[in-house]
């Protein structure tokens, strides 16, 4: 007769396991997950409280923070949100540069994202390092033309900051010849990987009305096959005139995630190209104000970040700072499912699963 152990274990609330400042509470009956509670909290900074004393352009820099993997792609967002309200129109390169810089911080922002799964599954280190590799090459770029690697403030309202410096694209064409081939030696290694397929493939499955219903989005959403993508179907930054394809996964698992993670790269890798190409000559930014004072109104701004949908609403009452600013960020709408997906299943599927999903708890805790 087999006596089974009810009990409650503790991941975090810093663990490596967690992607950030994080609380798991699990109770187990042996091996088996029977409940999960998720606390969240740990790193709020009331930065949404604090963008009500700041003005329009000083808040800028609270993005960066909000999702410190993509903070070009949060700065991106912001801007957009108070150019919409404020009707400050960019000139055509900047919108250019923006899509180069979101789309770089996408492959950064997967990168870190597949490295940091393949070590969760217990696989080994050698594609996580490879995949810092390609991330660090991106951060270059970054810091030759911001001067920050990780927290960017890059994206002004009304365009761009800086003109990239003339050693900027060179490396950046280079870097595009090298990163195709380097996913197929990434997919190469990992495809029959007998841990990793055994550690993801099957594990953490989110079904498509599971994932419609919990409004996730992203490659959380489309790795359950549903096809929806904020630069096809709303598009912004005129990403309808460039051509790239919306991956997708079969089944909704963790080795699912994994890929269109995978392909979103090289699709992200042709959008720069053909941006490149299609870079007009002109200013770099729109001059706006110092104190910028949009008319009384509110909005709702969103567009596709590395984790899905990242949405600001922002409430004017004519004045130089914001009467209410909020962010909606995907990670804390994707990780809803936790629970429902970890329940019957075992501690080790459970932190693969997180992993796959891709937190970053920064913009959970605003």
């Amino acid at each position: 007769m087999t006596v089974q152990e009810n009990y409650e274990l503790n991941i975090g609330p810093q663990h490596p396991s967690t992607h950030g400042v994080f609380r798991i509470k699990v109770s187990m009956n042996g091996e088996t997950i029977e409940d999960l509670d998720m606390i969240v909290g740990y790193l709020h900074r009331s930065m949404e409280k604090l963008s009500e004393e700041r003005t329009y352009t000083q808040n800028i820099p609270f993005t960066d923070r909000a999702d410190y993997l993509a903070a070009m792609s949060n700065n991106l967002g912001y801007c957009l949100a108070i150019e919409k309200l404020a009707n400050v129109i960019p000139p055509q390169r900047a919108t250019v540069l923006r899509v180069i810089f979101a789309e770089l911080q996408r492959i950064a922002s997967h990168a870190m994202a597949n490295g940091t799964l393949v070590s969760d599954a217990g696989a080994w280190q050698t594609p996580l390092l490879y995949m810092f590799r390609e991330r660090e090459k991106i951060l270059d770029l970054f810091e030759m033309t911001c001067g920050a690697r990780l927290t960017t403030n890059y994206m002004r309202i009304g365009g761009v900051a800086f003109e990239p410096p003339a050693e900027f694209y060179p490396l950046l064409n280079d870097l595009l010849g090298e990163l195709p081939d380097k996913i197929d030696e990434y997919m190469d290694l990992l495809s029959t990987n007998e841990i990793f397929i055994a550690r993801t493939k099957n594990v953490g499955i989110i079904n498509p009305k599971d994932a419609i219903n919990a409004s996730l989005s992203g490659p959380a959403l489309r790795g359950s096959g549903v096809p929806w993508d904020l630069r096809k179907a709303d598009p912004y930054c005129d990403y309808d005139n460039y051509d790239f394809d919306v991956p997708l996964g079969l089944i909704g698992d963790s080795y699912d995630r994994f890929m269109v993670r995978m392909f979103e790269v090289k699709e992200s890798v042709k959008i720069i190209k053909q941006a490149l190409n299609n870079l007009p000559l002109g200013m770099h930014k729109t001059q706006i104000p110092l104190a910028l004072r949009p008319e009384p109104g509110q909005l709702y701004f969103r567009t596709e970040g590395p984790r899905g949908e990242l949405g600001y609403f922002v409430v004017s009452d004519g004045g130089p700072a914001p009467y209410r600013l909020h962010i909606r960020p995907p990670s804390l709408i994707n990780l809803s499912l936790l629970k429902q997906l970890a329940i019957g299943s075992s501690l080790p599927d459970a932190i693969v699963t997180l992993g796959s999903i891709d937190i970053v708890v920064g913009e959970i805790d605003r």
